[in-house]
């Protein structure tokens, strides 16, 4: 079992020794399985729907003119919140967002946290930070909980345990939490049912995430199925909300657009079972939102890359992507996993750390085929390939110049080509007696066999059947 637990706020460690996926015959299984059949009953509902690609120009429409005048909505955000007894605050950062909820946990004695599915909040490791001043935290959401029991990380936005079936489940909570070993999904779902109604009752906070903000009406919107999220920032005194800055949109007449299409695109539902708008605290209790930057105006300054903020973290390209299947979410290496991971990584950490993630697509264009919101994931990888490859980053390094510079050479003439065809011949034929885990390369070799190489070349064929 791979132990998840460090932080990775550092970035991406892609293509490496212990990337989980690429070329290793142990990746997990479940996890393709699962996002084949996400994919293909969301995109059926999709289809379905005769004017949903009507909903998809009209939600990006939505999403372009909210990012345009995103510092007025903000400021509008801010000030109906503070209207109605809510704190906001502002973090440049992951490390200036944590210590804002560090000095809530010291102003209120937190003790004990509950925390609802947020991707921030794996985002800025928040989990770690709790732990690290002694702050007992628990994940509500089913997903996330399975995954903090397993010490991993969610290797997918929406569906956290994608990885794992119902027995490697019931095998867990047998381990963990001492209870019989069934694989029933009902009986697995009423024992952490058991487990997390305890958790509730004793927290001191509450964390969310917020998948929509209203501007105009200073409303945090929160969708789940699971009900725990209602727990977690109902039950106890303090409620934290976390939101990146992008998440907020100028209306309230704007989000049925969103919720029609976040469900479809999500999970495959026409609403989510639960549908919470918060207006302010409640009597008596405290409520402190945290808007969070780390990055996002890092995207917004690309004009060629700004349109990924439109993102509503439906999940939807991961399941389409041949290359995630493959892989899975831990080999991205961050919170953000995927081709939306890709297009967004490398912003928020910078390309020295993740210019390498761009390069993890086919760009066979169905993850730009499906986004509900219209993101061009394609168009920007290549723009951030061609940025990679300009800029400071691991694809721009000596070595990798060096390497191009040496193919150029070579295919830039019939005899260097046949030169070099010659030497690769000869050098998959001489590797069946020497190791062929070459560095960087093990990672993608490792699990394969070189092809068998034929007696004579293409270009002799066919010189010999024209002849």
């Amino acid at each position: 079992m791979m132990d998840h637990s460090q932080s990775h706020l550092d970035g991406a460690e892609f293509l490496t020794a212990e990337t989980k996926g690429l070329g290793e015959p142990h990746g997990p299984a479940m996890l393709g399985q699962t996002a084949e059949k996400s994919y293909q009953g969301n995109t059926a509902v999709q289809r379905s729907i005769p004017y949903f690609q009507d909903w998809r120009e009209a939600a990006s429409l939505i999403k372009t003119y909210g990012l345009a005048n995103l510092d007025q909505s903000l400021v509008e955000f801010e000030r109906n919140l503070s209207a109605k007894g809510a704190t906001v605050l502002w973090a440049r950062d992951a490390a200036e967002a944590n210590r804002h909820v560090l000095e809530i946990v010291r102003e209120h004695n937190v003790r004990r946290v509950v925390k609802a599915k947020s991707m921030v909040s794996e985002e800025i490791e928040l989990g770690h930070v709790f732990e690290s001043v002694g702050v007992h935290s628990r994940e509500t959401d089913l997903g996330e909980y399975i995954v903090q029991l397993n010490q991993q990380r969610p290797p997918h936005i929406v569906t956290p345990a994608i990885h794992l079936s119902a027995a490697d489940v019931g095998r867990l909570f047998t381990e963990k939490l001492g209870e019989p070993y069934t694989e029933e999904h009902a009986k697995l779902t009423d024992i952490a049912r058991r487990h997390l109604r305890e958790e509730y009752l004793q927290a001191d906070l509450g964390v969310s995430g917020c998948n929509f903000g209203i501007a105009d009406t200073g409303t945090l919107v929160i969708v789940e199925n699971e009900g725990n999220a209602g727990l977690s920032t109902a039950a106890p005194p303090v409620h934290v909300a976390l939101i990146g800055i992008e998440k907020v949109l100028p209306g309230i007449r704007y989000l049925p657009q969103f919720l029609n299409l976040l469900a479809r695109s999500g999970t495959g539902q026409k609403l989510t079972t639960y549908t919470h708008l918060i207006h302010g605290p409640a009597p008596g209790k405290k409520l402190y939102v945290i808007l969070l930057d780390n990055g996002r105006t890092n995207v917004l300054a690309d004009p060629r890359a700004w349109r990924a903020l439109h993102c509503i973290r439906c999940g939807l390209c991961l399941n389409s992507c041949p290359v995630y299947r493959r892989a899975g979410g831990w080999a991205y290496g961050w919170t953000y996993m995927g081709p939306i991971g890709a297009i967004l990584t490398p912003h928020l950490v910078g390309l020295k750390e993740a210019g390498k993630l761009p390069f993890a697509s086919s760009l066979c264009g169905a993850c730009g085929e499906v986004c509900p919101v219209k993101v061009d994931i394609p168009h920007q990888l290549v723009h951030l390939r061609h940025r990679a490859v300009n800029e400071p980053s691991p694809m721009n390094s000596l070595s990798e110049r060096l390497l191009w510079r040496v193919w150029a050479f070579f295919m830039a003439g019939p005899l260097r080509y046949k030169l070099m065809f010659t030497g690769v011949r000869i050098g998959v034929r001489l590797s069946k007696f020497l190791p062929w885990h070459p560095g960087k390369l093990g990672a993608w070799t490792r699990g394969r066999a070189l092809p068998e190489v034929p007696k004579g070349s293409f270009r002799g064929w066919w010189k010999k059947q024209k002849s």
